[in-house]
């Protein structure tokens, strides 16, 4: 083989971010057909954040269904989405999907949360543990506590029962 043969196959190679627009689009067409098949009205919105895949479905009252309580029909309709995803482009796919903006609420929900509780254990000296969250939320919890000088966080306890301890730094 020569050098421009073997040149010409790593530029043929698709990019990280093609992998993640063909995961996007693959996901995207799963849920509108799932949305299909509902009767459900709905807009979706594909975007690449960092490394990872972002699908927002946007739209009416009947997508609050979809969220379930506290997220669970959501989690579980993503992990459907990327066994999709997977199945099209042969790569696994860690894509977040979101609907009607329950996860970006969640969010800001969980960021203020970390930050006001992280002040807390500054102001009292004492540690505080949070309510079992799922690893997306600890996530969330994590980066607005580590903004804050004075004080880290780890978590502990086993699945699903997995929570969240603010303490003083030493």
């Amino acid at each position: 083989m020569s050098e421009n043969s073997t040149i010409e196959e790593s530029t043929n190679k698709p990019s990280a971010e093609d992998i993640l627009v063909a995961e996007g689009d693959a996901a995207g067409d799963y849920l509108e057909r799932l949305l299909d098949i509902l009767d459900y009205d709905g807009d979706i919105d594909l975007d690449v954040e960092g490394e990872r895949a972002i699908v927002s479905i946007l739209g009416g009252g009947d997508l609050d269904k979809l969220v379930g309580d506290r997220g669970n029909v959501l989690d579980a309709l993503q992990e459907l989405t990327r066994l999709a995803a997977t199945q099209q482009t042969g790569v696994r796919s860690r894509l977040m999907l979101d609907i009607a903006g329950f996860r970006a609420q969640r969010r800001e929900e969980l960021s203020a949360l970390g930050r006001e509780t992280a002040q807390k254990v500054l102001d009292d000296g004492e540690e505080i543990k949070l309510a079992s969250m799922n690893p997306f939320e600890r996530k969330i919890v994590h980066d607005a506590v580590a903004e804050v000088e004075g004080v880290s966080s780890s978590s502990e306890g086993e699945e699903p029962r997995r929570r969240v301890v603010i303490s003083p730094s030493a």
